[in-house]
């Protein structure tokens, strides 16, 4: 299969990101209150300290040291001192303790079960697989560009302090996303094989999904 095609594939995919989340789409509008933020931020808390064990289960899974010389710089960005330390500081931000996400007394079932299934994939799958997984990351600058820009006017009482996490993303998600794009398009030739991939993304899209209508779940029956 020609490879734009596939790339528009892939692209396409964006209908199909969590921004377009009911509860996303309230949140972005300014209609989530204060404990419905602080409920997201600590279940997303469980998906952000996932990453870099996720990531490192793939590199164990690689045999090529170029892929896996490339793929260390997302545990180095995830890890503390990283993208887990910046969300501690948006739970801060938005009025949780450290500890409060650490005991994960917030954690809901239907995120944990979520995420697990997205670490037990890339644990067990071929770390090509793995990789494609994280393409959800193509359309994550713009829901980085929303936040930054919608929910300091929506939510004032949020000490912008707090985003840093968000800012960092901005930049380090497109450099990855380019190594795993051309990677994807490379190595995945047949159309039998391009399907495969494209079902490996719309896998990490339902991941992203379902963690949010856990949480839509407990927000509605909250408020």
């Amino acid at each position: 299969m020609d490879k734009n095609l596939f790339k528009n594939r892939i692209f396409s995919l964006r209908s199909k990101y969590h921004i377009h989340h009911p509860f996303h789409t309230s949140l972005n509008s300014g209609k989530i209150n204060k404990q419905g933020i602080q409920l997201w931020v600590a279940n997303r808390y469980y998906y952000q300290k996932t990453i870099p064990r996720k990531d490192a289960a793939i590199i164990m899974n690689c045999d090529s040291s170029v892929v896996r010389a490339e793929w260390v710089n997302r545990i180095i960005d995830h890890d503390q001192n990283g993208g887990i330390d910046a969300w501690k500081s948006l739970g801060k931000a938005v009025g949780l303790s450290v500890e409060e996400l650490e005991s994960e007394e917030l954690l809901l079932p239907g995120v944990k079960f979520a995420v697990d299934a997205y670490f037990n994939f890339c644990k067990e799958a071929k770390y090509q697989d793995s990789m494609t997984s994280s393409l959800t990351e193509l359309f994550a600058p713009e829901i980085h560009h929303v936040r930054l820009e919608f929910w300091p006017m929506y939510y004032p009482w949020i000490d912008q302090s707090g985003y840093d996490y968000f800012r960092k993303r901005l930049s380090e998600a497109k450099r990855d996303v380019s190594f795993t794009l051309e990677h994807t398009l490379e190595y995945y030739q047949t159309h039998e094989e391009q399907n495969h991939a494209i079902k490996i993304i719309e896998f990490k899209l339902n991941v992203l999904w379902s963690m949010l209508d856990a949480i839509q779940n407990k927000y509605s029956k909250e408020n």
